[in-house]
């Protein structure tokens, strides 16, 4: 049998996973500064170069924002820039505008077999259950369910829901302290049932997009199933591929 050779991580990878250990563990928060590069590589015993390349990568994958002039930041979700990265829909004319997010029910109860396969759970934990539905112009556009895991979201009601400011994922981050990093979803065509026909005042039968996204934090582990109706008689999804 021949042996499998060890794998080596390049240095600047190295550094990448010991700055996201830091991230995760919450030593900075977010919208705070890191340090800088040269405090990194006097940390780690490495070259600028390599902590440049490392926080490029990051950057890139938006865990942390370079504002030129005044340093690093770990991304948060009060940047006006994270709005509409995981809200992907966008008018037909113009660019996205601001939306109104009305919770219509947020309740606890025990995850099924495919929650629990979904969130990394075992059938029967606690989790939390929101309906929702989001206003453009006042007008209903999307229905959303989302499922939370119970204990990491312990103490959200629909009150905490209707009295923060920012959107949802702001409040995971600032309230629960629960940043999302990225997230999966796959779309399909869908066909208004009554329930949501009602929600989004369209007739019975409107074609609509189905979007299920599971979002991850750090360590991919999975935090949000969540499953949207949307409108496009007035909208489309929209994405950057690259």
């Amino acid at each position: 049998m021949n042996a499998v050779a060890p794998t080596f991580l390049p240095l600047y990878r190295q550094i990448k996973d010991l700055v996201l250990r830091s991230l995760e563990g919450g030593e900075w928060k977010p919208g705070e500064a890191i340090p800088s590069e040269l405090e990194l590589a006097a940390r780690y015993r490495v070259s600028q170069g390599t902590v440049r390349k490392a926080i490029d990568e990051l950057a890139g994958e938006n865990l942390l924002v370079r504002r030129q002039g005044r340093g690093t930041y770990v991304a948060t979700h009060s940047e006006p820039r994270e709005e509409f990265r995981f809200l992907r829909l966008a008018p037909d004319e113009g660019e996205p505008g601001p939306y109104e997010s009305r919770a219509f029910e947020c309740r606890r109860g025990r995850a099924s077999v495919e929650a629990a396969r979904i969130l990394d759970l075992r059938p029967g934990d606690a989790i939390i259950g929101i309906r929702r539905v989001l206003l453009f112009g006042g007008r209903p556009t999307v229905l959303e369910d989302i499922v939370l895991p119970g204990t990491i979201f312990k103490g959200l009601t629909a009150d905490r829901l209707a009295e923060h400011p920012g959107s949802i994922y702001h409040l995971y981050e600032t309230e629960f302290g629960t940043r999302m990093i990225r997230a999966d979803e796959k779309l399909r065509a869908a066909a208004a049932d009554a329930s949501a026909a009602t929600r989004l005042g369209v007739p019975a039968g409107t074609p609509l997009l189905s979007v299920e996204r599971v979002a991850f934090t750090y360590g991919d582990r999975p935090v949000e199933w969540r499953r949207g109706l949307y409108r496009t008689d007035q909208h489309y999804y929209r994405n950057v591929l690259s």
